[in-house]
This record gives structure tokens, C-alpha cells and sequence, in this order.
């Protein structure tokens, strides 16, 4: 029962960044039936920025709390992120919108090569450690452990997840973002922005991805420039396996691809001495994701979006 509740901890620790970069994926694909695979490497961007924002309040203020630290690490990596997933979809994607699919596809690919090199050339190629800001003081939770860095994790996962719903059920831009969604035409004609609504999904999705990144660097302790590829593509196939398009979705999808993973590697790998254990983890999420899509094709939850005639 310890082994099980200590998977759970860890899966719902991994779903929530899962879930985090997912609900970039799912907006974007939602206003601008477009998947901007770039969104990985915006939360490696997020990561970096906050290992450098630590370290700097670390030599100019040494005695400042390490969860202010952490705090003010992801107040700068919002901006930053939002800068550079703006910057994209303005170079890169806005006079793609109405070019075949294969078009933007290409370009996501190549943008994220170019982001990754740009990383590279400012931080290095090596992994960069975080540094320690939480005290590693284990919490224990009926028989399992879970760190501080954790329990700040879930909280600001859960408070931005919260964050977005209200966002886009209560307030008028959350309700332009739904008509665009649903007939981007008809929106237009309703008096519509189409472009601010695009450029504030993008930003949205820009600030989830920052705080993933920095939580991420924060629980393994390190970042690096190529870090954002297997995590974004991991959240693509929970925004997938939740229903593309839906931000409920992308939540389900996230924590249940992140427990998945988690149960996965510390089950089945037990029980195949090893053979299959974290180390092949990602292997689980992805068997599930295939018999998911198999059987339902639009995910669990399918998908709000309208078809675009």
C-alpha cells in the first residue's frame, strides 16, 4: 500500500506539468486548428530563465526565503515565455493560418530546432543544476513521502488549472476564445478580434508552460536546452488522450498519463525484475494512448471543436 500511495504522489506530481503544457497544446489546436510542437521548448525557455533567476537572487540576496525565490523565478519566466511564444506565432504561424496543414506543421518543427539552438547558444549544452531554494525534508503522507517542491508544485498547478477555467467561462475574453473556437467566421462578424484572440492564447498557454518549466528544473534538479522535446511531446499525447481542443481534456489526459507512467514503472516494472521498470517508463504512457485512440479516436472526453468547412 506505501508503494501504491507513493505512485499515485508521483504520478499526480508528473501529470500536473503533463496537464500544465497540455493545455497549451489544446488552446492553441482550439482557436487555431494548428499544434504548435514548439510548445516543449517554451517550457524548457521557462526553466532556463528560472535556474538564472535563482542563481542571481541566490549572489545579490542570499538570505531570501527559498519560496520567495522560487516565486519570483516564475514571475520572470512568464514574460520571457509569453515573449517568445508570441514572437513565434507572429513570425512563424500567422501567415501560415489559411496554408495546408502540412505548412505550419513544418514550421512548428523547424521552430522548435531554432528555439533549442538559440537556448543552446545562450545557456550551453550541459545541464544546468537548480538550485536548491526548498529544504529536502521529506513530508510523509500515510506511509509515502513527498517533498516540499512537490507540494508547491501541486498547489500552483491546481490554482493555474483553476486559474484557466474561470478565465475562459467567466470573463469576456474566455467567451471570444470559445467563439472562436466554435466559428471563427461567425465570431468575426460578432465583432471579434480573431488576432487578439489567437495572441492571448498563445500567452496563456506561454505563462502554464513557464510555471512547468520552472517546477519541472525544480523537482529533477536540472535543465538543459533540449530538456522541453519529451515532456511537449508527452503533453501533446495527453492533450490527445484527453480529447484535443478540450481543456477539461488536456486536464485529464495530463494526470492520468502522468499516474500511468508513474504506476507503470513502479508496477510492471517490479514485476519484470526491472526489465520494463523507469527507465522504459515512457513505453506505458504511449501503449495506453494507442489503445485509447484505437478505441475512441477523438479521447476520452472527444473534442468541443467545431470541423472548419
Amino acid at each position: 500500500m506505501d508503494t501504491f500511495i507513493q505512485q499515485i504522489i508521483n504520478g499526480l506530481v508528473l501529470g500536473s506539468m503533463y496537464a500544465l503544457v497540455a493545455l497549451g497544446y489544446t488552446m492553441v489546436y482550439g482557436v487555431l486548428n494548428l499544434i504548435n510542437f514548439a510548445h516543449g521548448d517554451v517550457l524548457m525557455v521557462g526553466a532556463m530563465v528560472g535556474i538564472t533567476v535563482v542563481k542571481l537572487l541566490q549572489t545579490v540576496a542570499p538570505g531570501l526565503p527559498g519560496m520567495v525565490q522560487l516565486l519570483i523565478a516564475i514571475i520572470a519566466a512568464i514574460p520571457v515565455c509569453i515573449a517568445v511564444n508570441v514572437l513565434i506565432e507572429r513570425v512563424a504561424y500567422r501567415k501560415l493560418r489559411n496554408a495546408p496543414r502540412l505548412a505550419p506543421l513544418i514550421t512548428a518543427i523547424g521552430v522548435s530546432i531554432l528555439v533549442q539552438v538559440f537556448a543552446m547558444m545562450i545557456w550551453g549544452r550541459s545541464p544546468i543544476p537548480f538550485p536548491s531554494v526548498l529544504p529536502f525534508t521529506p513530508i510523509p503522507v500515510g506511509g509515502a513521502v513527498i517533498s516540499q517542491t512537490q507540494v508547491v508544485l501541486l498547489v500552483l498547478a491546481t490554482l493555474a488549472m483553476v486559474g484557466l477555467v474561470l478565465l475562459v467561462e467567466k470573463t469576456r475574453m474566455g467567451r471570444a476564445m470559445r467563439a472562436t473556437a466554435e466559428n471563427p467566421r461567425v465570431a468575426g462578424l460578432m465583432g471579434v478580434d480573431s488576432n487578439k484572440v489567437i495572441v492571448a492564447t498563445f500567452a496563456i498557454g506561454a505563462a502554464l508552460a513557464a510555471i512547468a518549466g520552472v517546477m519541472w528544473a525544480a523537482n529533477y534538479s536540472s535543465a538543459q536546452f533540449a530538456m522541453g522535446f519529451v515532456p511537449g511531446l508527452k503533453a501533446f499525447s495527453a492533450a490527445v488522450l484527453g480529447g484535443i481542443g478540450n481543456i477539461y481534456g488536456a486536464m485529464v489526459g495530463g494526470i492520468l498519463l502522468g499516474l500511468i507512467e508513474s504506476l507503470g514503472a513502479g508496477y510492471i516494472g517490479d514485476l519484470t525484475g526491472g526489465i520494463l521498470g523507469s527507465q522504459y517508463q515512457d513505453i506505458f504512457a504511449f501503449i495506453v494512448l494507442i489503445i485509447v485512440l484505437t478505441l475512441r479516436p477523438s479521447g476520452i472526453m472527444g473534442e468541443r471543436v467545431a470541423d472548419r468547412a
